[in-house]
């Protein structure tokens, strides 16, 4: 098991009352394959560097997960093919 840092760009049409809902499908594929969530960080419509699909603001979210490669990759596979999500980045934090 590993930490991934996942940041989420989501539309900006997207009611950010339902950004919980909507990132509650994809963790529940974390938990299901052993991994766990250790913090939801939702930042809220920011500007965006530049435009994304002719979109210039977008919804925040991070993402700290433990789970195994193959989990995130999946993750991020279905981030990909869900419309509301402009952009995703999965890292792995610096050990200090």
């Amino acid at each position: 098991m590993r930490k991934y840092e996942v940041m989420i760009l989501i539309d900006p049409s997207v009611d950010e009352r339902q950004v919980d809902s909507l990132m509650e499908r994809y963790l529940k594929v974390v938990t299901d394959e052993k991994g766990t969530v250790d913090n939801v960080d939702v930042w809220g419509k920011r500007r965006l560097a530049y435009e994304i699909q002719k979109k210039s603001e977008a919804i925040y979210v991070v993402l700290d997960v433990t789970c195994t490669p193959a989990t995130v990759q999946e993750v991020d596979r279905l981030f990909a093919i869900d419309e509301n999500i402009l952009r995703t980045k999965v890292m792995r934090p610096a050990i200090h």
